[in-house]
């Protein structure tokens, strides 16, 4: 082999050498420019354990089905609006004094029906007022905190909530209220039209109605005759 052929020989080795390191070089920055960098613990499997979370969506159900078991023991009832008369007067006696008030049997017969049976049964007597805020009171409740007490239907009417009149406690169905608790607005209570049940007003009374307390006692309540 002269030394023309080895010449040749390295320069072409040498050319091919270059080529092939230019091609790697331009291949590994384009590759390095289009992926995306990684955070440095990317390849960190990271577990989160829902166990306490679930615990805690178990708790607030059962806690949320046992205030339902209290507040829904009784199916809804209609209650019956025949024989109901246009209006009644009642008065209930408070260690306070007495109430006297007219229930509405017009625009709210079931309510009315079921507040007279309450009436005749004597299911309100020595029952206390639990809540007592300075617009409202409200009492009834066989268990004396707000949680007790059946179901029974809702009954719109166009009655306004001024001072002195009576309503029906009820939860976030509109369509179903209780069925013995009852309160008396203090005050205008606008708010409050065409969302509860008015039954009734106050036609004599209101100063005690204003100096009610928690925990007043509801002596009874006695139906007038007509």
């Amino acid at each position: 082999m002269n030394k023309f052929t080895i010449v040749t020989f390295i320069a072409i080795v040498a050319v091919f050498s270059g080529i092939v390191y230019a091609t790697q070089g331009n291949s590994s920055f384009k590759s390095n420019s289009q992926v995306p960098s990684l955070p440095p613990d990317a390849d960190t499997f990271h577990m989160v354990s829902s166990a306490p979370a679930l615990k805690g969506q178990e708790q607030q159900a059962q806690s949320q089905q046992q205030v339902q078991g209290e507040q829904t023991q009784a199916q809804p009832t209609f209650g019956v609006e025949e024989g109901i008369k246009a209006s009644y007067s009642a008065v209930i006696r408070t260690t306070k004094g007495n109430i006297a008030v007219t229930l509405d049997g017009k625009d709210a017969p079931r309510t009315v029906k079921n507040f007279i049976d309450k009436i005749k049964s004597k299911f309100y007597t020595n029952l206390t007022f639990h809540r007592v805020e300075d617009w409202v009171i409200q009492g009834g409740d066989p268990k004396g905190d707000g949680t007790g007490g059946g179901l029974m239907q809702t009954e719109i009417n166009a009655l306004p909530f001024a001072p002195g009149s009576l309503g029906v406690a009820r939860g976030n169905n509109i369509n179903v209220s209780n069925d013995s608790q009852f309160f008396i607005v203090k005050t205008d209570a606008s708010w409050l039209n065409q969302q509860y049940t008015n039954f009734g007003t106050v036609t004599d009374g209101m100063d005690v109605v204003n100096s009610v307390k928690v925990g007043d006692k509801i002596l009874g309540i006695t139906l007038e005759s007509n």
